[in-house]
């Protein structure tokens, strides 16, 4: 038996000149790639439904789908009473315009604790992050619904750029080119508007707080280094043994010995795609929030965006058709510019989130919370500080 890899994501030299240099011509030829990854996941002996957060790409996909499929496309999308989680309005208008049959499940703090157990369950892994939790609850109504399909618009952010990572890694680097500038700094709070605290930080604390002064622009792993600064944090939580058993290791360098040959040749951001697009999509995204919440209730989820033909061409574009300045998915906006209703083409990005700690703290905590985290619990599991994990507990309580 060999085993072999028989695909691989591929850039192009950064200095190479792209054939794709008319705009106009690449959006078209994206419309009709996409298009026909729709048709081809519609395949199906039973009606396909699609997931509709209310962002650009999923609207996009129930577009496309809506134009193939003889029947009324169904539609299932998630709601949260924080305003903050919630994109209920620009759900309602994108079925509204498709004539979809849409259905909504509401996903309150307190549910996703409910849940959670169930969540671990079915991802078979530790995970960090609450948004797997409404996921299950979605794939649940779309099995209630009767149907057995969905298509996701999973990928399209790796793809073509929407992650703020990427926006942040510009900014980054334009700062890192100018290290005294007290200007430049000041735009990390343009790439973060959902986040209030950030509006009124100091200068010296948003480059401090992002790398932006000190940070070596030949690093390979550039975009990604605050992420990890910032994740490094979480070992005050473990524990000595386990502390122990981890000295000398660093995920970091582990990644930079498994990154391609060429890597170094790429375009930065064409770095930063690599990153997401090889390890945290399908660890992550594809997994843990993917396929293993939607077969939680035996339903398939199909990515168009994924589409073999469709990575290709856009690991070909110019940088600057996806990224534009600060402006993310630049290629994808304008390739379904008569597709979508304009409050859908033009609204801001909107990361999918759930909530997190008050969903398991606070008024009506379940009595699992308190017994996993008790301190008899953490030590005989072995892995954590118990006085650590007290006092964050605490913390997220008041």
């Amino acid at each position: 038996v060999t085993v072999k890899r028989y695909w691989q994501l591929d850039y192009p030299h950064r200095d190479a000149p792209s054939k794709l240099t008319n705009e106009d011509d690449a959006a078209e030829e994206l419309q009709a790639l996409l298009s026909d990854a729709v048709r081809l996941r519609m395949r199906a002996d039973v009606p396909v439904g699609s997931y509709l957060s209310g962002g650009l790409d999923s609207s996009l996909v129930s577009a496309l789908a809506a134009g193939v499929t003889p029947r009324k496309l169904q539609t299932f999308s998630v709601t949260f009473d924080s305003a903050e989680h919630d994109e209920s309005a620009f759900q309602t208008e994108m079925a509204s315009a498709l004539g979809a049959r849409h259905r909504t499940i509401a996903c309150h703090a307190g549910d996703i604790a409910g849940v959670f157990p169930e969540v671990i369950r079915f991802a078979e892994r530790p995970i960090i992050r609450t948004a797997p939790a409404p996921l299950y609850q979605l794939s649940g109504l779309v099995r209630q619904a009767g149907l057995k399909v969905v298509l996701t618009g999973e990928g399209a952010d790796e793809v073509f750029a929407g992650y703020d990572i990427f926006r942040e890694a510009r900014v980054r680097r334009f700062c890192g080119r100018q290290p005294a500038s007290r200007m430049r700094p000041k735009l990390f709070r343009r790439l973060y508007p959902y986040l209030p605290g950030l509006q009124q930080q100091s200068v010296e604390y948003l480059s401090a707080f992002f790398g932006a002064g000190n940070a070596a622009l030949d690093d390979p792993l550039f975009s990604h280094r605050p992420r990890f600064k910032t994740t490094a944090a979480a070992k005050i939580f473990f524990s000595g043994d386990l502390r122990a058993t981890l000295k000398g290791y660093d995920a970091a360098e582990d990644l930079v010995s498994r990154l391609p040959q060429a890597f170094s040749l790429w375009h930065p951001l064409h770095q930063a795609q690599f990153l997401e697009t090889s390890f945290l999509l399908p660890g992550y995204i594809l997994s843990s929030q993917g396929d293993r919440m939607a077969m939680a209730h035996g339903i398939e989820g199909r990515f168009p965006y994924l589409d073999h033909r469709l990575v290709e061409f856009a690991g070909k574009l110019p940088p600057e058709m996806k990224l534009k300045g600060l402006v993310e998915k630049h290629i994808l906006r304008k390739a379904a510019r008569h597709l979508l209703p304009s409050a859908i083409l033009e609204r801001s990005k909107q990361p999918y989130r759930a909530p997190e700690a008050r969903s398991f703290v606070g008024a009506g905590e379940l009595d699992y919370v308190s017994d996993l985290l008790s301190e008899a619990s953490i030590a005989a599991g072995g892995l954590f500080n118990a006085k650590a994990v007290a006092n964050l507990h605490e913390k997220c309580r008041t």
